[in-house]
């Protein structure tokens, strides 16, 4: 074990109620890319598709989207060491949740339990009316698309249907905003892994607790923007570092 990671398991050992805040970088080296590297999503992907007021007005953007949606997302990721330490942490007691900024659903896969978690950013699983809010079971919608309906529309009320991933200019879902400001109240540490901590309002969550002075662990392959108010960097891939830190804090 490094001198810097056994600084950190010092740090946190004596933590009952550490916050997990997640972003993209936790699931690349399961396959996923992230959003602004070389090869991110957006180097494939038109952000703009992604603006709320311009997927509702337009059928093509709509088109593309699910396109995108099926036959599957996230091909087959599966969750890596990083996604297992933050379960195993849950497990010992001493995580109080997990807030993530992704949409891929590996912390669930991981063994990480739905009340452990806040999806600041949605999920990408789920499909809703936009209008009437009336959930979708994905397989049915799938057919229908596979079937040839490319652009499926509400079941219920005729409203347009979207995945439950939180496009921008959308609101952030107010149970999951609640449940990630309850753990910030109440946490005593936080490990930030794989964001840049340049996204808000998200990046509010560890920046709270950091600024409190209470302990503040950033785990990430490059600088973030809030290295500054770090007790520690740990620079390099997630699926290494964190398994080592958790099982350094709860042997």
């Amino acid at each position: 074990m490094s001198q810097d990671l056994a600084y950190a398991a010092r740090l946190l050992l004596d933590a009952k109620r550490i916050l997990v805040f997640t972003g993209a970088g936790i699931s690349t080296e399961s396959g996923i890319p992230d959003f602004r590297g070389t090869e991110g999503i957006w180097t494939k992907l038109s952000p703009e598709d992604f603006q709320l007021d311009r997927y509702l007005a337009d059928s093509k953007v709509r088109i593309r989207a699910w396109a995108t949606r099926f036959p599957k997302m996230f091909g087959n990721a599966e969750p890596n060491g990083a996604h297992t330490a933050v379960a195993d942490l849950w497990n010992s007691g001493k995580l109080i949740g997990c807030v993530t900024q992704n949409i891929d659903g590996l912390h669930q896969a991981a063994g990480l339990p739905q009340e452990a978690i806040a999806e600041l950013h949605g999920n990408g699983d789920g499909i809703a009316c936009v209008q009437c809010g009336a959930p979708h079971e994905p397989k049915e919608i799938e057919q229908r698309w596979s079937d040839g309906d490319i652009d499926p529309h509400c079941d219920h009320c005729g409203g347009i249907l979207k995945s439950t991933i939180v496009f921008f200019g959308e609101v952030l879902p107010h149970r999951e905003l609640e449940r990630a400001n309850m753990w910030v109240e109440q946490a005593d540490a936080v490990v930030s892994v794989g964001s840049s901590l340049s996204v808000y309002p998200a990046a509010y969550i560890p920046l709270e607790i950091a600024s409190r002075g209470d302990t503040f662990i950033i785990i990430n392959n490059s600088p973030t923007d809030l290295d500054s108010l770090a007790s520690l960097r740990l620079d390099g891939m997630a699926g290494e570092i964190l398994p080592q830190l958790v099982s350094a804090i709860t042997a």
